[in-house]
């Protein structure tokens, strides 16, 4: 498999405007949620390199109401079968005891992060996205208190960290990204983050959705 970090950047958004702060507090992303205008999602699906039965599943997309909203995100770990080692948001499979997408997204994200349910303000959903591995995703945004308590679940997440959603709202950050792979041009994006210490690498799947929730906040 490629690195996705030594693939050339072949083009970045800086042409289109970065989202509005006033639109990035809670209370407006609840009116936004509550009342979506008509739009249209970038990304839904990217190109298969797995043969088997797609599966449902979902992550939760935690918007932690700091000062200034933050995304959260985990690092998965690198022994993982599906997306080891990456950027990821807290998520999985769904089960057949969860009632519908949002309550897999709220079980996974106890399991792999620890993060209790009362915490949590779901807002909505936006529309699935289909990873390369044949997962159809459902992405959950929603509220998480600052007080949250964390605790990773050392087998499935490496690190947890934050972004100001600002950063990630902004497609001056948004890199744009082109392969050849098994045949076929892969295209994705990328979002690095350098936190001061360290650049989190922030690309396909994870990278998408978040083109995908830009793309809804910039609708009119």
């Amino acid at each position: 498999m490629f690195d996705p970090r030594t693939v050339p950047v072949i083009g970045q958004d800086v042409h289109l405007p970065p989202i509005a702060p006033s639109a990035l507090w809670p209370e407006a992303l609840r009116r936004r949620f509550a009342a979506p205008p008509p739009w249209t999602p970038e990304l839904r699906v990217e190109p298969a390199f797995s043969t088997r039965v797609p599966a449902q599943a979902s992550v939760l997309v935690p918007l932690v109401m700091r000062e200034t909203l933050t995304v959260l995100l985990t690092h998965r770990t690198s022994h993982l079968s599906s997306h080891s080692g990456q950027v990821a948001f807290p998520g999985g499979k769904a089960d057949p005891e969860d009632a519908d997408a949002v309550a897999t997204a709220l079980r996974e994200a106890q399991e792999e992060i620890g993060l209790a349910a009362e915490h949590v303000e779901v807002l909505g959903t936006l529309p699935t996205y289909t990873t390369g591995s044949a997962f159809v995703v459902t992405p959950v945004v929603a509220l998480v208190q600052e007080d949250m308590v964390i605790t990773p679940n050392p087998h499935e997440v490496a690190e947890v960290f934050e972004v100001p959603l600002a950063f990630l709202m902004n497609p001056a950050h948004h890199r744009r990204h082109q392969v050849q792979w098994e045949g076929q041009a892969r295209e994705w994006l990328s979002m690095p983050y350098h936190d001061g210490q360290r650049e989190h690498f922030i690309w396909g799947a994870t990278a998408g959705m978040l083109r995908n929730l830009y793309r809804f906040l910039q609708a009119h």
